[in-house]
């Protein structure tokens, strides 16, 4: 008796077109990251994880690089819109969010969430001299 294969199709477990993307830059690399509406992780990518060492990965050619990769695998897995949440100084900013642009997402809104420092913290104590 031969036994019958059956093909089973990989079910999508993400039923959802709407997603929040994080954007850290800072003067030294970019990550970009990608998660649901609760804040579980979608998926990520970085200047260093595509391949940028050093002095590149803080560029904004290395930012645009990184998002258009988390973009390509988010916009297979059936997400097209983006609220994007841009944190830090870093030179990457703008070039990543015109990458995921570019990557067919549409934007509904970009907001910064860069940390300033209303006193900063306690100064050094005056030399003697």
């Amino acid at each position: 008796m031969a036994k019958t294969e059956t093909i089973r199709k990989k079910k999508n477990k993400y039923n959802f077109s709407k997603a929040i993307a994080y954007i850290h830059t800072t003067f030294n690399n970019t990550i970009v990251t990608i998660a649901d509406d609760k804040g579980n992780v979608l998926g990520w990518s970085s200047s260093g994880t595509v391949n940028f060492k050093g002095a590149k990965k803080s560029t904004p050619f290395a930012a645009q690089t990184a998002s258009e990769t988390v973009a390509r695998k988010m916009f297979d897995r059936g997400i097209r819109q983006l609220d994007v949440n841009v944190k830090g100084p870093g030179p990457g900013r703008e070039s990543a969010i015109r990458a995921l642009v570019s990557a067919g997402m549409k934007i509904i809104s970009i907001k910064d969430t860069t940390p300033v420092p209303h006193n900063g913290c306690r100064p050094e104590k005056k030399p003697r001299g």
